[in-house]
């Protein structure tokens, strides 16, 4: 049983047909939160040993790591029946928007530092981890991620290349089954 099976088998009913119906953003979704525990693993990590006073060059740091492993699941996995374009020009597009993404991820912890001052000694160390959290990991993440999930189906898997390459498969199967 696959992943996407065991999770659909303990949803109810109604709820599973949806589900099915938008499986390739369920799968997205997955890889998401796969990511986000890879982002802020990293990113508390840095933050809180060698980039202290740097916390928004730690999360960028935690947002390409967590992108690359992003691109490797939602290729191989996600998305996979999409595409059909060359390898290296699909990881250009991908790590072009997911630059975007890393960009609008990064905005709401910059505007919570450095705009509205929620760091130390302007606040408490608690206020200032709260709002680096909210602002940083839940904001700006989900910004990104519907920004990256518009812009894969638009131009890094789009629909049509993914037809053609399997209406070419299918043509190529059909010719080798009448020779």
């Amino acid at each position: 049983m696959t992943v996407v099976e065991s999770v659909l088998a303990r949803v109810p009913g109604p709820l599973r047909a949806v589900l099915i119906k938008h499986r390739e953003l369920l799968k997205f979704a997955i890889v998401g939160g796969t990511t986000f525990v890879i982002d802020n693993g990293i990113w508390f990590l840095l933050k809180f040993t060698v980039l202290e006073s740097k916390p928004i060059t730690a999360k960028a740091i935690a947002v390409i790591i967590a992108t690359i492993v992003s691109y490797i699941l939602n290729r191989e996995w996600s998305f996979r029946t999409r595409g059909g374009r060359e390898r290296h020009h699909e990881a250009a597009l991908f790590f072009l928007i997911s630059g975007g993404g890393v960009v609008i991820n990064l905005i709401p912890p910059y505007i919570s530092r450095y705009v509205l001052d929620l760091e130390v000694p302007h606040v408490s160390l608690l206020v200032q981890e709260i709002a680096d959290f909210a602002s940083g990991s839940i904001i700006g993440m989900l910004l990104a991620m519907f920004f990256r999930f518009w812009g894969f189906r638009k131009w890094v898997f789009p629909d049509e290349l993914g037809r053609r390459r399997h209406l070419d498969e299918d043509s190529a199967e059909e010719e080798l089954g009448h020779s």
